[in-house]
């Protein structure tokens, strides 16, 4: 099997690589000299491509899109044509011009874009009556404060990479729409830079959420955090049901990339993506809705 990884624009496709060895023989491209270097340091026998045109020429069976947002849209294009299943690392849109963007092309059945948390083993499986529920939230913890030296600052630009809002928000928002389904809406949202004062987006955030149900939701991202934990509190009328995400002994499967790479592999075998796009499209709009009000 030979798995493109197509990008190494975030920390992601670095964790993927150490669970995709196992199974594939690796192509990666990227554009950044220094962080390619630092891939090849880590696998030293992996075949390099020089362009992305290269990389997909190279005959993968699946690839592993991870480039800025922005560049998202066009990349994708071309991974569409070779018809492999793709998995674009999170988040595949982060403003209403890149979402409008991918809205034009047509995603099939094996394109894969979400939160690895989604995959994570105190969370998949996890199943909710929505008839049930009175209201939900989910409490990201993730600190940022590497973006405030200026490390990935096109993550941290509202306009390109989304900021904390849509970066660090969407492990919020996919855990919700995974239990309560897309027909998902924003009521608000709120952010603060309150620590991280050299940030061009925020270090603390807040999203108010709507279900078709009436089932109403709240996403906290707490981005000034000792620690990276990620809670879902489900409430009822008999009480409340937390679940709680962490890296435990083992990070790349307890947050849940291990089980992420499982289904794009799963994929490459044949099988549909998991994640319908609808879901991931609501995911997004609820992001970039995010974004544009606060």
């Amino acid at each position: 099997m030979r798995v493109a990884l197509a990008g190494l624009a975030t920390s992601h496709p670095y964790t993927d690589a150490r669970t995709l060895t196992r199974h594939a023989e690796l192509v990666v491209w990227e554009q950044d000299p220094a962080r390619l270097r630092r891939f090849t340091d880590e696998h030293p026998d992996v075949k390099v491509a020089g362009s992305l045109g290269e990389v997909l020429a190279a005959g993968p069976d699946g690839v592993v899109l991870t480039v800025p947002n922005p560049q998202v849209p066009e990349a994708l294009a071309r991974v569409l044509e070779t018809g492999v299943p793709c998995f674009v690392n999170k988040p595949a849109a982060a403003t209403r011009a890149q979402l409008d963007a991918l809205d034009r092309l047509a995603i099939h059945e094996r394109v894969l874009s979400s939160s690895v948390l989604r995959f994570a083993p105190a969370f998949a499986g996890a199943r909710v009556d929505p008839g049930e529920v009175l209201a939900v939230r989910a409490t990201v913890r993730h600190d940022v404060g590497l973006w405030a030296t200026g490390y990935n600052a096109w993550q941290d630009t509202p306009g390109e990479g989304g900021g904390t809002m849509v970066t660090m928000g969407i492990h919020g928002v996919e855990l919700l729409v995974a239990l309560l389904g897309p027909d998902v809406g924003l009521a608000g949202a709120a952010g603060a830079r309150r620590h991280y004062r050299t940030l061009r987006s925020e270090d603390t955030g807040v999203m108010a959420l709507r279900w078709g149900s009436g089932v109403t939701g709240t996403v906290e991202i707490l981005g000034v955090s000792e620690g990276e934990s990620y809670d879902v509190t489900l409430h009822k009328r008999d009480g409340s049901e937390t679940i709680v995400i962490e890296a435990g002994d083992d990070p790349i499967k307890g947050l849940g990339y291990e089980g992420t790479i499982d289904a794009f592999l799963s994929m490459v075998g044949g099988a549909p993506s998991p994640v319908p796009w609808a879901e991931t499209r609501a995911v997004l709009e609820v992001l970039v809705s995010a974004r544009e009000h606060a």
